[in-house]
């Protein structure tokens, strides 16, 4: 019989449990009491490192966390999950030193981490805006290394291999996860699917459409051009065919996907990111350097996406409460976002708080 990976399991688990005829919404409710009530016990944990060097802070922040080998064993196979929105032109757009991509140093130490703990293989994959584009253009803000041949030297010097997935053209497959959407199903890439461990890396921005795009938004790129999105302007393609129309909207699409896949590790980038109206320069965003706002940048890391998440919330300044995402998130059981449940170390959030604007929704 053939070995079924964990990830497989559980996205099978959960297409039988509709099969079986329960209803889905009902697997999201969290008991009453205890959405009142948020217990004072701590459930979370986050990691918080400043700095001016991408590479170590990234690994201190893991570090922190208990290491990468509580998180990657030996043989497995990992999916980094980057936000490069719009990097498929950084030939021409600088979209790293703007604040609209996820930095290639962090990239390149979280890969390296893993394959330290032994992974057979890493995959760094996005589906960005167009079907393919040019990895050794993925380069870090010196300058002084790229991807393609980050991914070779990592290779050659580990047991384990890198992979670099444009996903709408590298994807074997597409697999479907539940979605309680009127999709009913969403397809998401099978490297994403099968891989036993999944890394999501945002850099943090505001989303004119999502309110906050973070490691919990950051999946949307998961998701096939060819069925969901729409050629704009000859140029690019845009996933038009997902609900839009509000926060809450949107939100479900990627918390679906979210809750098959079940996340392990979610890093994010605070070392230059967008403001206002985001996630890109182009749509009305603004670059912020946390240099310059907060006097050094900032690495937040934690093996629970949503605390991740409501944590990069309060240290850009935004109530939770009103963060649809989140609080949509919380009542699907997929992690923690009560401040007091959640146990911050390194850094104090009231140290990390900056000034950011939010987004004037569209949706």
């Amino acid at each position: 019989m053939p070995k079924i990976k964990r990830r497989e399991f559980l996205i099978r688990s959960l297409g039988t449990t509709i099969a079986l005829g329960t209803s889905w919404p009902f697997l999201n409710c969290k008991n009453t009491q205890s959405d009142q009530e948020p217990s004072q016990k701590i459930k979370s944990k986050v990691s918080a490192i400043t700095g001016d060097n991408l590479d170590s802070m990234t690994r201190d922040a893991i570090d922190a966390l208990g290491g990468i080998h509580t998180i990657v064993s030996k043989g497995e196979t990992v999916f980094i999950k980057p936000n490069f929105v719009t990097f498929p032109w950084a030939q021409y757009n600088n979209c790293f030193h703007t604040g609209e991509c996820t930095k290639p140093e962090i990239i390149i130490a979280v890969t390296e981490e893993c394959l330290k703990a032994g992974a057979a293989e890493v995959i760094i994959g996005d589906g960005s805006h167009l079907p393919t584009f040019e990895w050794q253009y993925a380069i870090t803000l010196d300058s002084s290394k790229n991807l393609v041949n980050e991914a070779s030297r990592l290779s050659s010097i580990y047991d384990g291999k890198v992979t670099l997935a444009c996903l709408e053209n590298d994807s074997p497959e597409w697999i479907n996860v539940p979605s309680v959407t009127p999709l009913n199903n969403i397809a998401i890439s099978s490297l994403v699917a099968n891989a036993d461990r999944v890394i999501s890396i945002p850099v943090a921005k505001t989303h004119s459409w999502a309110q906050l795009s973070l490691a919990l938004k950051n999946f949307i790129g998961i998701t096939p051009l060819s069925r969901y999105a729409q050629l704009i302007d000859n140029t690019w393609w845009n996933r038009g065919s997902f609900d839009h129309s509000s926060p809450q909207a949107i939100a479900q699409v990627y918390l679906d996907i979210v809750k098959s896949i079940k996340p392990d590790l979610s890093i994010i980038d605070f070392s230059i990111g967008i403001e206002g109206d985001g996630p890109t320069i182009d749509l009305g965003g603004s670059t912020v350097n946390m240099k310059e706002r907060l006097g050094s940048w900032a690495i937040i890391a934690s093996t629970d996406i949503m605390a991740a998440d409501a944590t990069a919330a309060r240290i850009m300044s935004h109530d939770t409460e009103n963060i649809k995402q989140l609080t949509m998130g919380y009542h699907m059981d997929l992690g923690e976002i009560h401040e007091e449940s959640i146990e911050l170390t390194g850094e104090k959030l009231d140290n990390l708080r900056v000034p950011w604007k939010a987004a004037r929704l569209k949706g």
